[in-house]
C-alpha cells in the first residue's frame, strides 16, 4: 500500500504521527491520583459543598489524594489581579490535579455565578500549557426542587472547552436538602449511590488516562506551533 503521506500535500510529514498502541502503555506512578473538588455555593450549609465533601471520602476510600477549593474570597474574573491569594491557590490546584469533580446548584436553570467564576480565573494557558488538559472529570448537580440536568449538561460543554476528558456517568440529586442527616451526612439512597459509581469511574478512568495523558494531548497542530504561539493563540487578557 502507498504512504498516505504521500497524498497529503498540506501535512508536515515530520509531525504526522501514526497513532501507536505501544506507547499506551504507562509505568505507574508513585503517587495516588490527584483529584481536586470545586462547589458552586457559598452557603452556610451548601448542598454542593456536602456533595463534594462526601464525594472526597468516597475517593479517599479508594486511593486517592484529594483536595477541596473553597471558593469563599475568590474575586469575581476580572474584578482584581491575577496574583490574589485565591487566585494563585485555584491556578496550583488546577495544575497539581490529573482528575476534577464539579458540582454546582441549578439556579435560574443553569450553574451558579460562584461556580462559573472559579473556571473564568483559570487561563486557557499558563506559559504554553493547559492547565486543565487531559485531567479526567466527574460533573454533578444539587437541585432544590425535582430532578433536572441543566447544570451537568453545561458543565460538559464547559469540561470539553477545557479540554477534559468527561466521563460518561455524571449525578444529579433531587431535593438535596431532604438528601443529608443532622450531621451533614448523605443518607443511603440511589442518588448517594450514584455518587459512588461517578466517583468509581472517575477514578478508573484517571488512573487509565494520567500515565498516557500526555500522548493523548499530543496534536499535530500544536507540534507545528511553537509554546509562543499557541500562546498568542489562546491569551484572551486583552479581550
Amino acid at each position: 500500500m502507498a504512504n498516505s503521506k504521500t497524498n497529503l500535500p498540506n501535512v508536515d510529514n515530520a509531525q504526522f504521527h501514526m497513532p501507536d498502541v505501544n506507547k499506551l502503555v504507562g509505568t505507574p506512578l508513585s503517587h495516588p491520583p490527584r483529584i481536586l473538588l470545586l462547589y458552586g455555593s457559598l452557603r452556610a450549609r451548601s448542598f454542593s459543598r456536602l456533595v463534594v465533601e462526601e464525594s472526597a471520602r468516597l475517593l479517599s476510600a479508594m486511593g486517592a489524594e484529594v483536595k477541596i477549593f473553597n471558593p469563599t474570597g475568590l474575586p469575581q474574573p476580572d474584578s482584581g489581579e491575577d496574583t490574589h491569594p485565591k487566585v494563585t491557590e485555584l491556578r496550583e490546584l488546577m495544575m497539581w490535579s490529573e482528575g476534577q469533580v464539579w458540582c454546582s446548584p441549578e439556579r435560574h436553570g443553569a450553574m451558579t455565578g460562584i461556580f462559573k467564576s472559579q473556571i473564568d480565573w483559570v487561563p486557557l494557558n499558563m506559559g504554553g500549557v493547559r492547565p486543565t488538559q487531559g485531567k479526567t472529570l466527574a460533573v454533578m448537580q444539587v437541585c432544590g426542587g425535582s430532578q433536572s440536568f441543566n447544570v451537568v449538561n453545561q458543565l460538559r460543554v464547559l469540561g470539553r472547552w477545557m479540554r477534559m476528558v468527561t466521563i460518561p456517568n455524571q449525578s444529579s440529586v433531587a431535593k438535596a436538602f431532604l438528601e443529608f442527616d443532622d450531621n451533614d451526612r448523605m443518607k443511603p439512597s440511589p442518588y448517594y449511590n450514584r455518587i459512588v459509581d461517578v466517583m468509581e469511574e472517575l477514578m478508573k478512568f484517571t488512573l487509565l488516562l494520567r500515565h498516557n495523558k500526555d500522548y493523548f494531548v499530543d496534536r499535530y497542530s500544536e507540534r507545528v506551533e511553537s509554546a509562543e504561539q499557541v500562546s498568542q493563540r489562546v491569551n484572551q487578557r486583552n479581550l
